[in-house]
């Protein structure tokens, strides 16, 4: 009987022995090494742990200046990721970059702004209670996706916030992220039929007239298209949502697939309105959830919608390459849709075979942030 590898978790196998090895890494094991954490002596949190030694709560964070990139794991396979979680203290959760990088490849397969990769972009909590991604109070951020690859895995987080006391030589903030995680992972076999997990994030604003917004392009591989991740910023009255999202598979001039909606693709209906209330109504479930950005009649004034779908039980899968579109529509006074000149955020996540195509520039810390 084949040995089970640890991997594909869920409750039916969890009984199950296994001779795969778990591992961790966070600021108290750097590298995960067995029987190698809590072991510091002078951490971050050293004052803190004044009069205790050794082996007490020395170092549970790191902190990453303005500007710098540092990495978070350097793992030699073969294994898999099993979850992430992370809580980034820093001015504005787009300021934050995590990229990974599989197997020794040049360019990252995971390319992402921390906030928009957990479902939670704008720096303001919103519950999020999916089988991939959890968000929880205050800024539990966690992926739950299962990441295997073969000779290794390389996780980077980077700072691109600014250094204001520099710029303005006073005692502005400097711009320093405390960043608090734990990396759990598994040393195991991988099979030969598993891919690599990817993630690109991508923003247009405003959306050209008459344009249709662009959530992937550019893979080529074989793989399957596991879940998109929206944040949407208004700028009309009205609905915005009678877009349909279109996915074009191995060189489609006109789409394979195609949805009906915005809201039908997102798993909802009639505008995800509460027919008795007459408001937007939000909703977090395994696949799917919405939540909301209010106006508050000042500064607030952009209506914004955080929405997530995940594939998991209806990936989307392609043999050569994969494009992946949806409209922004509403509707104009004489009954005709109106394309929508929205402020658009994406992220792709998919599963690709090696190599993989080097993604599309993340955009600059200007372009990326939101308020």
């Amino acid at each position: 009987m084949e040995k089970f590898n640890g991997l594909g978790m869920n409750m039916g196998n969890l009984s199950k022995l296994s001779d795969a090895k778990t591992r961790s890494i966070s600021p108290e094991n750097f590298d995960g090494a067995k029987g190698k954490g809590g072991m510091s002596k002078d951490g971050p949190a050293v004052l803190a742990a004044r009069g205790l030694g050794q082996g007490w709560k020395m170092s549970p964070y790191i902190r990453i200046k303005a500007g710098e990139t540092v990495t978070i794991a350097d793992i030699n396979g073969p294994g898999a990721v099993q979850h992430i979680w992370m809580t980034p203290a820093i001015n504005h959760w787009r300021f934050a970059i995590i990229r990974v990088y599989w197997d020794g490849q040049k360019n990252p397969s995971i390319e992402c702004p921390v906030g928009d990769f957990f479902c939670n972009p704008m720096g303001k909590y919103r519950q999020v209670s999916s089988l991939a991604v959890c968000a929880n109070p205050w800024s539990g951020l966690n992926s739950y996706w299962e990441m295997p690859f073969r000779k290794s895995c390389k996780i980077t987080v980077e700072n691109i916030d600014v250094n204001r006391k520099e710029i303005y030589k006073n005692n502005s903030n400097e711009g320093i992220m405390t960043l608090y995680y734990q990396i759990d992972y598994t040393l195991t076999d991988v099979p030969e039929d598993a891919a690599y997990f990817h993630a690109q994030f991508k923003r247009t604003n405003p959306l050209p007239y008459k344009e249709v917004y662009t959530i992937l392009d550019g893979v080529k591989g074989k793989g399957q298209y596991v879940g998109t991740y929206m944040l949407w910023g208004l700028n009309n009255n009205g609905w915005w949502g009678e877009g349909e999202i279109k996915f074009f598979l191995d060189g489609d001039k006109f789409p394979t697939i195609c949805g009906t909606g915005t809201e039908d693709y997102f798993c909802g209906s009639y505008n995800f309105e509460h027919q008795e209330k007459k408001e937007y109504t939000e909703f977090s479930t395994p696949y799917t959830g919405v939540s909301l950005h209010k106006p508050d009649g000042l500064y607030q004034a952009v209506q914004r919608f955080s929405m997530y779908r995940w594939h998991i039980m209806d990936p989307v899968r392609f043999e050569k390459d994969l494009k992946v579109t949806i409209q922004a529509l509403g509707w104009r006074k004489d009954g005709r849709y109106l394309p929508l000149q929205d402020d658009i955020s994406s992220v792709a996540f998919w599963y690709q075979t090696l190599p993989s195509a080097k993604l599309a520039p993340l955009p600059d810390r200007d372009y990326l942030e939101i308020q």
